[in-house]
């Protein structure tokens, strides 16, 4: 109401003031509810981006460093912790279930870019903001899907599998779809793009695969001291030996690489303090990353939001209306193509939130680092919160409504 008030009386700023702490308390009462929690995730976001319009200032410059160069070393973070909830078997379980796997990667990368792109073109946006509109669906699935198919009952190892394999093409896909797609819109280049999606995506995901192993691993090297303060200390000193390294020596990889051994150090040291020294729970890094990732996002999305509050106020609305088509076709899409390519219900449902889940943040490093624009940005910037929201909508809906016993004896037929 105070917020009403204010924007009645033409007092912006004191409006956004209290919107922030309307969603900061949203986010917080969220938190502690056993049913709306799921949603505590998009009122930060929401606070945040307020924040960001309000004092656009705080999300710019800090003693002459321009937090924009933070944009990528979050991401790579976010990156390594989806890392370290994989295992080498979710890759090579593609063998097991082929069909759907590729059913799912074909549907992934060529729904989403093409429904995109005709959004682009039926709102009419500027080009930077068409471009990002089609970045956003030429994106592999986020990492968020996995957690709305467990949700929603779905086939949880096929989501992992189609989300580790469609980050793993992301390097030749993404830049493949944009260049075909986008080019008209802005200058993509095709090898800076894969550069800069294996710096960013791919090294820190093998850094976490490694460091999954480090904190799961059955070996008994794993668990002694010695060692973990070794392969800490090592890894540390391999991330400053590689910032010393000339940046031309390492092929455009040199972030990711610095960020991977930092945080296998970083973990291998924290396993010794908790799971050692302490006897702490052996899951404290499943509790941890959920957090990180969650504000390494929020400050992503109010950077961006800072740099682009005039066009946001501009374009926002018919962005949000193209966020929400765009999330909404590709769960129709997703759900229906793989039904007419004969899967199951359970695995149709699963290509169906892999689809129309993509990867916000991969969308924004390459939009801010790569196409330079933070105006291709806000597509991601937008998509991503929409789409927590709108899987979450659509777990409780497929929750409550079990796939029919014929459609179970199907699924267990084809296994």
């Amino acid at each position: 109401m105070a917020a009403l008030v204010a924007l009645g009386v033409g007092q912006r700023s004191a409006a956004g003031i209290f919107l922030v702490v309307v969603f900061a308390s949203l986010a917080f009462f969220f938190t502690g509810h056993i049913t709306l929690k799921t949603y505590a995730f998009t009122a930060w976001v929401f606070s945040f981006v307020a924040a960001s319009m309000v004092w656009p200032q705080v999300f710019g410059v800090w003693f002459g460093f321009d937090l924009k160069h933070l944009i990528v070393p979050l991401i790579q973070i976010i990156m390594f912790g989806m890392g370290t909830t994989l295992s080498v078997s979710d890759f090579t379980r593609v063998l097991a279930m082929p069909w759907p796997v590729v059913v799912g990667i074909v549907l992934q990368y060529t729904v989403m870019p093409f429904v995109g792109f005709g959004l682009a073109k039926a709102f009419g946006f500027e080009p930077e903001i068409a471009a990002g509109v089609v970045l956003i669906g030429s994106a592999p699935g986020g990492v968020a899907s996995n957690v709305i198919n467990y949700l929603a009952r779905c086939n949880v190892a096929l989501s992992v599998t189609m989300t580790a394999v469609s980050t793993l093409l992301s390097p030749v896909m993404t830049p493949l779809m944009m260049k075909l797609l986008a080019g008209q819109y802005v200058e993509v280049s095709f090898v800076k793009m894969m550069i800069d999606i294996c710096n960013m995506i791919l090294v820190p995901i093998v850094a976490g695969l490694i460091a999954n192993r480090l904190l799961y691993g059955r070996e008994q090297v794993f668990q002694r001291s010695g060692p973990l303060v070794g392969i800490g200390l090592m890894s540390l000193a391999a991330a400053v030996a590689t910032g010393l390294v000339p940046a031309g020596w390492l092929g455009g990889l040199k972030n990711g690489l610095i960020v991977g051994f930092a945080m296998v150090g970083v973990v291998a040291l924290a396993k010794l303090v908790v799971g050692i020294w302490m006897h702490g729970p052996t899951n404290w890094m499943d509790r941890a990353l959920p957090v990180v990732s969650m504000a390494a996002i929020c400050c992503i999305i109010a950077i961006i939001t800072a740099r682009s509050s005039e066009d946001l106020k501009r374009v926002g609305v018919a962005l949000l209306g193209a966020a929400m088509l765009h999330n909404l076709l590709g769960y129709c899409l997703g759900y229906w193509g793989a039904r007419a390519l004969r899967l199951n219900v359970v695995d149709a449902r699963t290509v169906a939130v892999e689809v129309g889940m993509q990867n916000g943040g991969m969308a924004s490093g390459l939009a801010m680092n790569t196409l330079h624009s933070a105006k291709a940005a806000l597509a991601a910037a937008i998509f991503g919160p929409w789409q927590n929201v709108s899987g979450s909508i659509l777990a409780s809906w497929w929750r409550r409504r079990p796939v029919p016993p014929l459609a179970a004896a199907e699924k267990g037929e084809q296994s």
